[in-house]
């Protein structure tokens, strides 16, 4: 006779977990193009710090990474989650089943690593769409976007004189100020897990700053968790809590920005026998 203890007993009620933060883990998650190996995760966290950096190579995997767990591709096998405070199912949901639009109102969000902008919207109109439920997305509910201004003009305008866009009625033109409007877009929507890629490629030093110091005020004002692929490693070293270093598709060092910066791994593979550590 068997002496486990209480066999055949009804399970314990699982006891409920709360996360003081939003975190992603991925687990055996693959991607491969035409053969190749592209992204393969064993076991990876994002989100147990306010901001994180994710570094690498060109075709380390990074943005492949990214888009996995939005799910704008399909993962070949692998599962990605969600823990969020208040989400559904005390705090899990499991993103590699959803669809992107689910991903988003779940409170995942990226920005484009390409830009991308609606050429025919105004910087306004543009900002609102961002706002607006899916059922308002017909030519009949055009006329509810007044009201949807009404209700966000106060935090609208806060973000344009931040970055000191004058003409809301008028176009994104630049480079810069298309990829500004797409983050924009994206604080709006109160992200639970911000996903940044290369948020400030092309703008100036002075912008990139003004950038960075809201992304940080946001990630300690409203929990959110912040992760940011940049090529630009002062902005990396700056801001960053914590860094994953990726290469070959696998993420192969993980630390605090100095730790990373300095070990010989990644002076090897990324940044090259010249750089000093400092």
């Amino acid at each position: 006779m068997s002496d486990t203890p209480n066999q055949g007993a009804a399970p314990e009620p699982a006891e409920e977990v709360e996360w003081a933060r939003p975190m992603i883990n991925i687990e055996g998650a693959v991607k491969s193009f035409d053969g190749r190996v592209v992204v393969d995760i064993d076991e990876l966290t994002l989100g147990e710090h306010p901001i994180e950096g994710l570094i690498g190579p060109n075709g380390a995997g990074k943005t492949t990474l990214l888009r996995m767990i939005m799910h704008s591709i399909t993962l070949d096998r692998g599962t990605i989650t969600l823990f969020a405070p208040d989400g559904s199912a005390n705090g899990v949901d499991v993103l590699s089943k959803q669809r992107t639009p689910a991903i988003a109102r779940l409170g995942v969000v990226k920005t484009n690593q390409v830009i991308q902008d609606f050429e025919r919207l105004t910087i306004l109109d543009s900002m609102l769409l961002s706002l607006a439920k899916a059922s308002d997305e017909r030519a009949n509910q055009i006329y509810r976007e007044n009201g949807l201004y009404d209700e966000h003009a106060g935090e609208i305008r806060n973000y344009l004189d931040y970055f000191e866009i004058d003409d809301a009625d008028g176009f994104a033109l630049s480079a810069g100020e298309k990829k500004l409007l797409d983050i924009i877009r994206c604080l709006l929507l109160h992200p639970k897990v911000l996903l940044l890629d290369e948020p400030t490629a092309g703008l100036p030093i002075e912008m990139r700053d003004r950038v960075m110091d809201l992304v940080k005020e946001k990630a300690t004002t409203e929990n959110i968790s912040v992760v940011i692929v940049e090529h630009d490693l002062n902005v990396i070293w700056a801001v960053s809590d914590h860094v994953h270093f990726m290469a070959e598709g696998s993420v192969i060092l993980q630390g605090g920005p100095d730790y990373i910066r300095e070990h010989e791994t990644v002076i090897e593979k990324y940044l090259g026998s010249g750089h000093v550590g400092r």
